[in-house]
């Protein structure tokens, strides 16, 4: 048994202060974009080349290393890739293996195994947001590494499921971009003042969906019932793929049913908004809505997730350290309504398009569960290769 800190040329903290950050430039790497063996770069902050020099004194991140989340959450860490010039964000550990020892993959997977990570999350501390101190990461005990040649095995067929995990999301994020694109085409596009297309006309939100009320009693739901909330849900997408079930919840919730729109009142600035592809409850901190009609939902979930409805929703809100937003003036938004065969001619476009994005979101649940099971059995040597 080693620590980590024998299988690396070094282990190195971020600076504990914010970056300033420019709408162009190099990334900086904080802990919202490590996720568990891989990074997010969607709307990763920029930095400039100034403060990239200060932000990388102590070290330059480079292919094949690791950056450790030390803190929101706890653990996840992932490979910098080749081409990939960044710096480390706050709350970040950088760690550079022992190439000649140690294949970088391998190490990052080693450290997501459910017996590291809850290494790591014994080893952190705080009373409202656990963390965890450099010293611990670096005297991190790790289990003896077969050769690197059996690392590098084993990594690649892990591997292989995060590279079809990230095509299928790659796809999934040009589907929804080719579904926003006709939205704007379609509807936003349009000037709702001098709109000249008399069929058309003016009408709120409201007519076109129904808010569901419909509270669930968690000791009267099946524990194994889908439990979707906001920490589920990904930014700016509309697709959602990950849940829960209600045996780990105890408070008041709402029932929801597939094809639904899930709209995350609280702070609303997370831009969180998606269609449910399964029945089941969620917080009430989400608005449930559900579309008239089939042919309405493409209206109604493109409508609710545009930019400018939910900049709406963020200064309409109520409150001041958790700011919700009200149903009572997003239902009163107004939007342009074409007669009910343009109506349907636009869901002939967009819903196989949806329908789509459940498939390969589904996929992708199918896959990450498959990989999850297989990690920790391929690590501890359970599966050979």
């Amino acid at each position: 048994m080693k620590i980590l800190d024998d299988l690396c040329e070094f282990i190195v903290d971020c600076e504990h202060k914010t970056a300033p950050i420019q709408e162009i430039g190099i990334p900086s790497i904080r802990t919202p974009n490590i996720g568990r063996g891989f990074l997010i770069l969607d709307g990763v902050n920029l930095v400039s080349d100034v403060t990239y020099e200060a932000w990388t004194r102590r070290a330059e991140p480079t292919a094949g290393d690791l950056i450790l989340a030390r803190e929101a959450p706890v653990g996840n860490v992932a490979v910098v890739p080749d081409n990939l010039k960044c710096c480390l964000g706050q709350r970040t550990v950088l760690i550079r293996p022992k190439n000649t020892d140690v294949d970088s993959d391998y190490l990052c997977y080693l450290l997501l195994t459910p017996a590291l990570q809850g290494d790591l999350l014994g080893k952190s501390g705080g009373a409202t947001v656990h963390h965890l101190n450099l010293k611990d990461i670096r005297a991190l005990p790790i289990p003896e590494l077969p050769t690197v040649e059996i690392q590098k095995a084993k990594a690649s067929i892990i591997k292989a499921y995060y590279d079809l995990i990230e095509t299928n999301r790659r796809r999934i994020t040009l589907l929804e971009e080719s579904a926003k694109l006709l939205y704007r085409e379609w509807i936003a596009g349009c000037d709702m003042t001098t709109h000249t297309r008399a069929s058309w006309k003016r009408t709120k939100l409201e007519s076109i969906c129904d808010l569901i009320k419909d509270q669930a009693d968690p000791g009267k739901v099946a524990p194994d019932t889908p439990y979707l909330s906001m920490e589920h849900m990904t930014s700016k997408s509309i697709s959602l793929a990950e849940w829960e079930t209600a045996g780990k919840v105890s408070s008041l919730k709402l029932h929801f049913k597939s094809g639904d729109v899930l709209f995350g009142r609280i702070r609303a600035y997370f831009h969180k908004v998606g269609i449910a592809q399964i029945s089941g409850i969620t917080s009430t901190d989400m608005l449930v809505v559900r579309a008239k009609t089939q042919d309405l939902l493409p209206l109604v979930a493109l409508t609710m997730s545009s930019d400018e409805f939910v900049a709406h929703a963020v200064v309409t809100s109520n409150g001041t350290k958790m700011p919700r937003a009200d149903w009572k003036v997003l239902k009163a938004w107004e939007l342009l309504i074409p007669p009910p065969s343009e109506i349907s001619e636009f869901a002939a476009k967009v819903l196989p398009i949806f329908r789509l994005l459940e498939v390969l979101s589904t996929q992708n649940r199918r896959l990450t569960e498959a990989r999850d099971a297989l990690l920790p059995k391929l690590m501890s040597g359970e599966i050979q290769v």
